[in-house]
């Protein structure tokens, strides 16, 4: 599809990136937006955090990504650093108790853990793609059937 979503032409619709055009930011980017990462259309999750098998669109098998423990390692870090650094800051600049900082921050750590889950696990997805790691090789791995 274009930009703006008018039909697809059918030399887009032909189009399959090469072997080695499989560009890291692209498909960052696409995995971030809960897109597939090799033709940006499909949808990357069939639940919260479940990816789907197969892209719907150009058939790019997903089951077998690794996106095991990263995403939520990276959700931890960058909540963590804006909570805590938040925390400071109010600190400094509010005289709050306990129980108001609690009341704050509790809800804040919940919501960006929740808003960041998925797209740092369909951007690991993508990474995993772009590198050809966890299972996303042209070759096929040990102990695998292709055909």
């Amino acid at each position: 599809m274009t930009e703006m979503g008018n039909a697809v032409s059918a030399a887009d619709a032909d189009w399959r990136p090469s072997a080695e055009e499989r560009p890291i930011g692209r498909s960052l980017w696409r995995g971030f937006k809960s897109r597939c990462p090799q033709c940006g259309e499909g949808r990357l999750f069939k639940s919260f955090v479940k990816s789907v098998d197969e892209c719907g669109v150009c058939g790019l098998e997903v089951h077998h990504h690794r996106a095991d423990d990263l995403p939520p390692y990276l959700t931890i870090f960058i909540v963590g650093h804006i909570v805590v650094a938040g925390f400071m800051g109010m600190e400094e600049a509010v005289e709050l108790t306990m129980w108001q900082h609690l009341a704050i921050w509790v809800p804040v750590t919940i919501l960006l853990s929740l808003a960041l889950m998925q797209p740092l696990k369909g951007a690991t997805i993508g990474l995993q793609w772009a590198l050809k790691m966890g299972g996303f090789s042209d070759e096929p791995q040990p102990g695998e059937h292709r055909g």
